[in-house]
């Protein structure tokens, strides 16, 4: 499958990470400072690493939370897919993708708010915060906004 702009789709893994209050994790990207959108943390999947794995890493990397405060509780039944909008082609990735397919999972937080710190070797985010689950797709950028949709009512009932 591709995008209209007959780039491929980058493979990524996502994470709705849910504190024991039902909260989720998002954050606000370094890289885009003049914007207030917060998003929840995902990543590109490396070379020999399955999406599991990957979603590990992003979210140590991003979040600094080691594995071992986290427990998976459900994989997306399906891939989700977004393109970019046609602005941001060639601008991001190195101009070899059109958007990205993403296989999230829902992860219980088991740790507390100190195990948090976006100042990795990696940063991403430059604040953070719990937000509820209905107002994620508000948060994010406008191009993301179904795919936020779609994750919500899929892990929904299980948060």
């Amino acid at each position: 499958m591709t995008t209209s702009t007959d780039l491929p789709y980058r493979p990524c893994a996502g994470i709705m990470l849910a504190n024991r209050s039902g909260k989720i994790f998002v954050g606000q990207r370094i890289d885009n400072p003049d914007s207030d959108a917060w998003q929840m943390p995902q990543g590109g999947i490396d070379e020999g690493e399955d999406a599991e794995q990957a979603a590990l890493r992003e979210l140590t990397e991003e979040t600094g939370i080691a594995p071992d405060k986290v427990t998976i509780v459900a994989r997306s039944s399906e891939e989700l897919f977004y393109d970019l909008p046609p602005e941001l082609y060639g601008k991001i990735w190195g101009g070899r993708y059109g958007g990205q397919r993403q296989s999230w999972f829902l992860m219980r937080f088991e740790g507390e708010d100190s195990d948090v710190d976006i100042a990795t070797s990696h940063a991403e985010f430059r604040a953070w915060r719990w937000a509820d689950p209905d107002e994620l797709p508000q948060l994010i950028v406008p191009f993301k906004r179904k795919l936020y949709r779609d994750i919500i009512d899929e892990f929904g009932p299980l948060i």
